[in-house]
């Protein structure tokens, strides 16, 4: 082999290890809290009666890795006034149900704002 090709191996290998050192530690500590065991509490909706809600968006979140970056999605909508979020983990989707029409703006602000979570798509029911 030529020096070219062992350069580009070796940068490859390094790469490599990084990455892998990188998702033993997300599975050790979690993603949202390196370092600590944190929790994250869920914030409770008062009204949960589906018929309560008329209007529906699906959101498509890219950057949620465990429970906690669910809560967090979670949290930061149901803490907009007249909005219920429920979010899958293993489908990386939040369902959120709305008393009030917000625009896509809005609701991708909202999640975006919160860390390093995008908001990939809005598909409105």
């Amino acid at each position: 082999m030529n020096l070219p090709t062992l350069v580009i191996i070796a940068v490859l290998a390094v790469i490599a290890v990084i990455a892998v050192r990188s998702m033993f530690k997300r599975a050790e500590s979690g993603c949202c809290s390196p370092g600590d065991k944190v929790t994250v509490e869920k914030v409770k909706v008062a009204d949960r009666n589906k018929a309560n809600y008329p209007y529906e968006a699906v959101l498509k979140v890219d950057g949620m890795t465990c429970a906690n970056c669910a809560k967090r999605v979670d949290n930061a909508l149901n803490t907009v006034e007249g909005i219920w979020a429920q979010t899958d983990i293993s489908s990386k989707k939040t369902v959120v149900r709305m008393k009030h029409k917000y625009d896509d703006k809005v609701l991708r602000d909202t999640v975006n704002a919160i860390g390093p979570y995008t908001v990939m798509s809005v598909e409105w029911k």
